[in-house]
């Protein structure tokens, strides 16, 4: 048994932040969203993992990632010439994953369940595909599954105008090699991609064995900026351990769980967990509130942050109102001028120079 993890795209809905780097690598409680697919593969006993790549951010994912050691993993990496669906992804990956059963994954989702009942299911019913479903407001935006009263899968189609029903298909799949030649077998679709959905229904209309099964668990679809906030939120509630690796002074406050880095500063702030912060880090005169995450390098002075995620080597200054619901990239320079505004709301890219008027 093999995995495949799709982490390439072009993460247009994380924009300007994905302009510079993979939407699979912003972190959210402080790790990359790719290294929990990572983490739950390998949970699952799988330890080969293939991992597709595009040209515009592969070697960022390839360089942050390495080879799997940091995770019991022996990772190989499949260039994907271009965004063509993914069952073109598939297509694209066929010389590595062989003959072999895989599961494929999303490398920007993350559920809260464990594969292996899943994977023990497909394994036992030796089921040509395993697809997991979960119930959503607004199906239109996913690919959209229809079963009959008994559960069976009866069609598959992806982000239709008039959804038949409200279950989408999250990110994660399981196959067995015969998709191969599901995907050989399809064209592209109006929008000129090979739809994973459409190998699928092919398995379905040549009598193959595919069932699906529905999420209890949380499952995030981390491509938009206000989904990176809940992901962060949700992780910090669920896993963030109380740990200080850093110096505070005695006239800090920290309240809540709250984790420090090493060799990171808190001189006279006020803390309010869960919030983590990453090593290195400077924070002065500062409040740090609820589901914050702060990476590596970052200094913050004079400014209260609440339920945002700041990425490394970033300074923020002297915002003297309240910064709330926002994703602020890597090397960031945010520092007030005289006037200032009643409010403050922030989706900031990679190298950006920010002054408050």
């Amino acid at each position: 048994m093999k995995a495949l993890i799709l982490s390439g795209g072009k993460g247009t809905r994380l924009r300007p932040l994905t302009y510079t780097g993979a939407k699979q690598l912003v972190p959210v409680a402080n790790k990359p969203i790719l290294w929990y697919c990572i983490e739950s593969i390998v949970a699952a006993g799988i330890t080969d993992i293939g991992i597709v790549i595009s040209p515009e951010t592969g070697d960022e994912v390839r360089n942050k990632t390495g080879n799997g050691d940091r995770f019991g993993a022996n990772i190989t990496y499949v260039l994907q010439d271009k965004p063509a669906g993914l069952a073109h992804a598939v297509k694209t990956a066929q010389p590595y994953l062989g003959d072999d059963s895989f599961i494929m994954f999303l490398g920007d989702n993350l559920i809260e369940s464990q594969l292996d009942t899943f994977l023990n299911d497909f394994a036992q019913k030796q089921l040509d595909a395993l697809i997991l479903l979960r119930q959503v407001p607004d199906p239109s935006a996913f690919g959209v599954v229809t079963v009959d009263a008994t559960g069976k899968v009866l069609r598959l189609v992806e982000k239709p105008k008039n959804p038949e029903s409200n279950l989408a298909l999250v990110g994660v799949y399981f196959f067995k090699s015969i998709i191969h030649d599901a995907i050989a077998q399809i064209s592209p679709s109006f929008r000129g991609e090979l739809e994973i959905t459409d190998a699928i229904q092919k398995l379905i209309d040549t009598k193959q064995k595919v069932e699906a099964s529905e999420l209890e668990g949380w499952w995030l679809d981390t491509g938009k900026k206000d989904d990176i906030l809940v992901a962060n939120q949700i992780l910090l509630d669920t896993r963030l351990k109380s740990q200080n690796l850093g110096e505070v002074d005695s006239a800090s406050n920290i309240s809540g769980r709250v984790q420090i880095g090493k060799g990171s500063q808190i001189i006279n702030c006020k803390i309010r967990g869960p919030v983590i912060i990453g090593n290195d880090c400077h924070l002065e005169h500062a409040y740090i509130g609820p589901y914050t995450s702060i990476s590596d390098r970052v200094t913050i002075v004079d400014t209260d942050i609440e339920h945002s995620v700041i990425l490394n080597d970033t300074t923020i200054t002297g915002i003297h109102q309240r910064i709330v619901d926002s994703v602020i990239g890597q090397r960031v320079l945010m520092k007030v001028s005289p006037k200032r505004p009643q409010a403050l709301r922030f989706l900031v890219g990679d190298d950006s120079q920010l002054e408050i008027m």
